[in-house]
């Protein structure tokens, strides 16, 4: 029997709507926002409400979800004293857990790159890495991806679903509509599907 780690029982906004569902132990729900101007406010909202930040009666959290946060860091430390790999994982990861090494999986990437130097894939496979060193119940974006960056993140993603994590992706598209235990579509507003 599956643990269940959040249940939805439909949000509603004045924008938009999300059906009802049940993420259990073990499965990966993929929401499609649909990308719009839109897009990033909503993700950032339903975030929130599935990691717990933001309280809201018809959202249960079963068990504490984490978002894999996109790589920033200030202007001045961009400019001056730029991340390096090794100083990211040992600011974010957690050691004991073999994720916190699997990016030097990756040829090229050595404890020195800085962060900032990463294009789209590799970057987002860092933050992947690093949320995964410390949970494997997480929320996620492909944002900035080429198809092939979003196929291997999804596919490491439903890895760890597979061995008893869970996970929910917050898309723009509907490709993994049939590649996911539950696909679930916002309906918006009429008055916000053509802005």
């Amino acid at each position: 029997m599956y643990l269940k780690q959040i249940e939805n029982k439909g949000i509603q906004t004045d924008k938009f709507y999300v059906p009802p569902f049940t993420l259990n132990e073990g499965e990966i729900i993929v929401v499609n926002l649909f990308s719009g101007a839109h897009f990033y406010e909503t993700e950032m909202f339903l975030k929130d409400l599935f990691c717990g930040n933001t309280p809201h009666e018809n959202v249960i959290i079963h068990k504490k979800m984490t978002f894999v946060e996109h790589f920033r860091e200030s202007k001045f430390r961009d400019i001056f004293y730029p991340m390096t790999v090794s100083e990211y994982l040992k600011k974010n990861a957690n050691p004991a857990n073999p994720y916190s090494e699997k990016i030097y999986e990756t040829e090229w990437i050595t404890k020195k790159i800085k962060v900032n130097t990463l294009t789209g894939s590799p970057r987002k496979l860092l933050s992947l890495y690093t949320t995964l060193s410390n949970t494997n119940n997480i929320i996620f974006d492909l944002v900035g991806l080429g198809p092939d960056g979003a196929q291997e993140n999804y596919k490491i993603v439903k890895e760890v679903v597979k061995n008893g994590g869970s996970a929910i992706l917050l898309d723009g598209y509907d490709e993994m509509k049939n590649d996911c235990t539950k696909y679930i579509e916002l309906q918006w507003a009429q008055e916000y599907l053509t802005s």
